[in-house]
C-alpha cells in the first residue's frame, strides 16, 4: 500500500516536471538592445521595449542606456572585437560610416527576408531612409529616432513686440530680433555652437556642400570645403547680430542652454531639434503661446530639404541565429504605425514611414494643440528630392569634425577670432581626421 502511494507520488511529480518543459512555459530567447539616449528619452525606450516584451511570448529584448551617442558608438565596437556585442545597437548619424565600413552589421534587408517579413522599403522616407542607405538605396539599418532641426518662436512675445509675421528668412529674423530687443527683450534670439542646426542644415537646405565627393558619399578621399560657401556669410551675420546683442550666446558652460533659454522665456527664439517639441510643450507656462516653423534661408534662395537627426537601429553580426529572429520581431514591431504614433507622442520625434505619418494626419494628431507643428518637421525633410548636398553627410570621423567646427565656432564668438580664419582652421583639422580615417580603411571602397 506505500509503495502505490510513492508510486502515485512520483507519477504526480513526473507530470508537472513534463508539463513544465512544454512549450508554454519555454524559455524565451533573450536579445540585447543598447542605446544612446538618456532621461525622459530612455524611459520611453524602456516603453518600447516593455510594450514589445508584453506583446509575444517568444522573446525578451534587454534595453541598456550607454547614457550619450558617443559612449555607444565607442562601446559597440569594443564589445565587437570582444564579441559581447548586443543584438542591436543605437547609432547616431555621425557614426554611419564607422558602422559601414566595419562590416560588423546583418543589412536589414538581409536581416527581414532571412526571418520571413516582408517589408516596403519604399515606405521610409527618402530625406531620412538615405541617411542609412547604400549608394543603390538599400539600407544598411533601420530609421529609429529621426529627427531635423526647426525654428521656435514665442507667439506671445512676438505679438507684444508688434511682429505680424512668421520669420522665414533671415532677413525676417534680424526684423523681428530688432523689434523684440526695442520692447526690452534683452535676448532675441539664443544659440550656441552646436554645428548640426548651424553648419549642417543650413548648408543643406541652401543647397551649399559641407565637403567634396557629395559629402563623402562617393569616396573616403572627400575634402571639407565649408570654408568656402555660403556659411561663411551666414556665420558672419551671427557674429554681427551678437555683437549687437540681438543674439546671445546659451550653452551649459555659461549656465543656460538654448532649450531652457527658451522655455524659462529667457530667448524668444531659438534653433533646435524637432524632438524637443514635446518638452517645450510640458515645460512652458501654461497659456503661453508658441509655434515651430522650418529653418529660416536667406531671401531668394531655392529652399532644399533639411538632413536628418538623430540615429538609425543596427543588427550586429556574429549572434545566433535565434537572437537575430527575435531582432527581426521586435524591428518589424516598433515599425507598425500604431507604435509609430505612440513613440512621436511621447518623445516628440517624426515617424520615419509614410504609413506611420498617414495614419497618424489621418486620425488627426497633427490638429491636437500638443502635436500641433510637428509635422512641418515632414515637410522640411521631404522638401525637395535629396541632391548631392543634401542627402547626408558620410565623413569618417564626424563625431571629430564637429567637434572641429564646435571649437571654432567658441573662438569666433567667445573670443573674437576671424571667421574666416578659424573656419579655415577647423577645415585643415578636420581634413587632418579624414585623411587618417582613409588611412585606416584603405583599400575599401563605399558601397
Amino acid at each position: 500500500m506505500k509503495l502505490s502511494v510513492i508510486q502515485s507520488v512520483l507519477a504526480g511529480l513526473l507530470a508537472a516536471t513534463t508539463l513544465g518543459a512544454s512549450p508554454a512555459f519555454a524559455e524565451k530567447t533573450k536579445f540585447e538592445f543598447w542605446y544612446g539616449l538618456s532621461g525622459d528619452l530612455s524611459e520611453r525606450v524602456q516603453d518600447a521595449c516593455k510594450k514589445f516584451n508584453e506583446s509575444q511570448a517568444d522573446y525578451e529584448i534587454v534595453c541598456t542606456s550607454q547614457n550619450g551617442y558617443d559612449t555607444t558608438l565607442q562601446n559597440t565596437i569594443a564589445a565587437y572585437r570582444a564579441k559581447k556585442q548586443p543584438a542591436i545597437t543605437q547609432i547616431y548619424d555621425a557614426g554611419t560610416l564607422d558602422l559601414m565600413l566595419s562590416g560588423a552589421f546583418v543589412p536589414a534587408r538581409k536581416l527581414m527576408a532571412d526571418n520571413g517579413y516582408t517589408i516596403d522599403w519604399n515606405n521610409y522616407f527618402s530625406g531620412i531612409a538615405n541617411y542609412y542607405a547604400t549608394s543603390t538605396g538599400e539600407l544598411n539599418s533601420f530609421p529609429f529616432n529621426s529627427s531635423t532641426a526647426m525654428f521656435y518662436y514665442n507667439a506671445d512675445a512676438f505679438q507684444k513686440a508688434g511682429i505680424d509675421f512668421k520669420p522665414d528668412t533671415w532677413e525676417q529674423v534680424e526684423e523681428a530680433a530688432r523689434k523684440l530687443k526695442a520692447a526690452g527683450y534683452e535676448c532675441p534670439l539664443g544659440f550656441n555652437f552646436d554645428p548640426w542646426p548651424m553648419l549642417e542644415q543650413f548648408s543643406a537646405i541652401h543647397n551649399q556642400p559641407i565637403a567634396t565627393k557629395a559629402n563623402g558619399y562617393e569616396g573616403l578621399d572627400a575634402e571639407l570645403v565649408f570654408n568656402k560657401t555660403k556659411f561663411v556669410d551666414h556665420v558672419k551675420f551671427f557674429k554681427k547680430m551678437a555683437d549687437e546683442k540681438l543674439f546671445v550666446v546659451k550653452t551649459k558652460q555659461l549656465g543656460m542652454d538654448i532649450l531652457p533659454s527658451f522655455t524659462s522665456q529667457t530667448c524668444q527664439m531659438i534653433q533646435t531639434s524637432i524632438a524637443d517639441h514635446g518638452t517645450i510643450g510640458k515645460t512652458l507656462p501654461e497659456g503661453v503661446k508658441w509655434d515651430v516653423a522650418m529653418l529660416p534661408v536667406w531671401k531668394s534662395t531655392e529652399r532644399q530639404n533639411s538632413l536628418v537627426g538623430g540615429a538609425s537601429l543596427w543588427v550586429m553580426a556574429g549572434r545566433p541565429e535565434a537572437e537575430y529572429k527575435g531582432a527581426a520581431a521586435f524591428l518589424n514591431y516598433i515599425a507598425t504605425p500604431e507604435m509609430a504614433e505612440w513613440w512621436s507622442t511621447v518623445t516628440g520625434y517624426i515617424p520615419v514611414t509614410k504609413t506611420g505619418f498617414d495614419a497618424m494626419k489621418a486620425g488627426g494628431f497633427y490638429d491636437k494643440a500638443p502635436y500641433k507643428g510637428r509635422e512641418r518637421a515632414i515637410e522640411s525633410l521631404a522638401y525637395t528630392p535629396t541632391s548631392q548636398n543634401t542627402r547626408g553627410i558620410r565623413l569618417g570621423g564626424f563625431t571629430q569634425i564637429r567637434k572641429e567646427v564646435s571649437t571654432s565656432l567658441e573662438a569666433i564668438f567667445m573670443q573674437n577670432a576671424d571667421v574666416q580664419a578659424e573656419l579655415d582652421q577647423a577645415v585643415e583639422r578636420g581634413n587632418t581626421v579624414l585623411r587618417r580615417f582613409e588611412k585606416t580603411y584603405a583599400g575599401q571602397k563605399l558601397n
